[in-house]
């Protein structure tokens, strides 16, 4: 087997057929990890078998090897640890390959977030109050944003330029902010967020957010995802209040032994 060094668009026959083999999506989180990851295409002769990605040159994002030669799978998993020295995995539990291969060694387990999908069900109350609006952010909103939600994202300009950032308002009371993330892997697939206002906490903000980022989702064709930090149950309270499921986790393991063949 030959091991070298690829880019992503060389191997995106590989990604999809990865992608249409997982039994759910994953959320921006992860797929922010892979898209910034280095990656490998494993070849047999001229054949392309598979393919891995690291991140940082220490964290393994993705593994991935054709049906065909799935019978070598365990091999190109550890030589692919051990010659890229990778101290820890990101492994979702949607992807049975890569969490059976991780199973099979004696690695440290912690548990990373959780990944959400629509429940398809309507909240119990979806409905705006009178005096509050939910739109897409403009640059008008930029100031007040800015002053309410701090550093909760890296760049609001650009999440307004991309119309994917929305405002709550009450009456001239930023309440919150959404945004609606288009996956780059997953088509038709977006990944849904909020922030809250800190002085109007507990009063149900997250949930109408996440509701109207929902109807927003189902009225423009997208599929809403979601996900939070695995210990972050505040979150994880108002995404499932918003109508959002999770049975999907995502793993964190730590490379603390390496079997050799």
């Amino acid at each position: 087997m030959i091991v070298k060094e690829c880019t992503i668009a060389e191997i995106q026959h590989l990604v999809e057929e990865y992608l249409q083999g997982l039994s759910s999506p994953f959320d921006s989180f992860l797929e922010d990890h892979i898209l910034s990851s280095t990656f490998y295409l494993i070849q047999n002769d001229s054949l392309d078998v598979g393919y891995f990605a690291i991140h940082n040159n220490e964290l393994l994002t993705q593994f991935y090897i054709r049906r065909s030669y799935q019978m070598h799978a365990q091999k190109l998993f550890l030589q692919a640890l051990e010659r890229h020295t990778v101290n820890f995995l990101f492994v979702p539990t949607c992807d049975e390959l890569l969490i059976s291969l991780a199973m099979d060694q004696d690695f440290a387990i912690k548990k990373q977030a959780y990944f959400f999908q629509d429940s398809q069900a309507n909240a119990s109350t979806t409905g705006l109050r009178d005096g509050e609006i939910f739109h897409l952010a403009t640059t008008d909103d930029l100031q007040e944003i800015r002053q309410v939600c701090e550093d909760f994202l890296d760049d609001y300009d650009r999440w307004i330029a991309r119309r994917e950032l929305f405002v709550y308002y009450r009456d001239k009371v930023l309440l919150g902010i959404g945004v609606v993330g288009k996956s780059k892997m997953f088509d038709g697939l977006a990944s849904i967020g909020m922030f809250t206002n800190n002085a109007y906490r507990n009063q149900g903000v997250g949930k109408t957010v996440i509701v109207q980022l929902r109807e927003w989702c189902h009225r423009h064709g997208i599929i809403p995802i979601s996900g939070c930090w695995y210990y972050n149950e505040a979150s994880k309270r108002t995404l499932e209040s918003g109508g959002m499921v999770t049975k999907t986790r995502l793993l964190n393991i730590e490379v603390t032994m390496r079997k050799t063949e």
